[in-house]
């Protein structure tokens, strides 16, 4: 796993989910500019280089549902799995006022390196375990920062994210906003997806149910939190899909 572009828990389990965590970490492999981007420790940190909480979550979740779950093994800042190729913000030169200064002069030909070493692994694993059951049912793992800057404050607690396919973000969306203590994000604090990110290309170019799922990170910063909102979330999704009759 140290020097591998993914990991995969669970891979044997045999529920119809799958669970993936596009932004688990953020690792700079050693092959990007010496394994540093040039950013302080405390950006590294941040919102900007991975979603804080979301690979806790995810581990937790995949397996209360008896189901894997993939991880990408490098920072969002590397080069952007949840983006597709041809998209603008597959690799960020500046990030919500943040500079990253090992992008900056990055070419079309370090771009296309970086996704033959890191992008495209991940995202061929990913279609590899989508299709170990032809009734496969992925859920997207992210966490969102409470506030951008200069932004105003972001009041969910989590957020369901959902395109033209809403055959499972309905009936989770009923169930979440029955709870009176959750703020519920419908299609917030993002709206949809992106035309070749993740979801697009293993769940809606396949006609797989899917959902991705938005917590803010100061509610999922330690691990017995993130296995709270875990155990917490898998009841709801379950309940979801028996709903679906799919």
């Amino acid at each position: 796993m140290k020097d591998h572009p993914f990991w995969i828990e669970g891979e044997t389990r045999p529920g119809r989910w799958l669970v993936t965590c596009d932004h688990a970490t953020n690792r700079i492999p050693p092959d990007v500019n010496g394994g540093d981007l040039g950013l302080a420790p405390d950006d590294m940190r941040r919102h900007i280089a991975y979603d804080v909480g979301a690979a806790g979550v995810a581990s937790r979740l995949a397996e209360a549902l008896g189901a894997p779950a993939i991880f990408s093994n490098f920072s969002r800042l590397v080069i952007d799995p949840n983006r597709g190729e041809d998209d603008p913000t597959l690799l960020m030169k500046l990030y919500d006022g943040t500079i990253i200064p090992a992008n900056r002069h990055a070419d079309a030909a370090e771009i296309e390196r970086r996704l033959n070493a890191h992008h495209r692994p991940y995202h061929a694993a990913l279609a590899r375990l989508a299709a170990r059951r032809p009734d496969t049912v992925i859920c997207s793992v992210h966490s969102f920062t409470p506030q951008l800057q200069s932004r105003p404050p972001r009041p969910w607690h989590i957020g369901l994210l959902y395109a033209h396919d809403a055959r499972l973000a309905q009936p989770l969306l009923k169930i979440m906003q029955a709870e009176a203590d959750l703020v519920v994000g419908d299609n917030a604090p993002y709206s949809g997806h992106l035309p070749g990110d993740a979801i697009a290309r293993h769940a809606l170019e396949e006609g797989r149910p899917n959902i991705l799922i938005e917590l803010r990170n100061d509610l999922i910063a330690e691990p017995a939190t993130q296995i709270a909102w875990a155990d917490r979330i898998a009841p709801m999704l379950a309940r979801a899909l028996e709903r679906t009759n799919i």
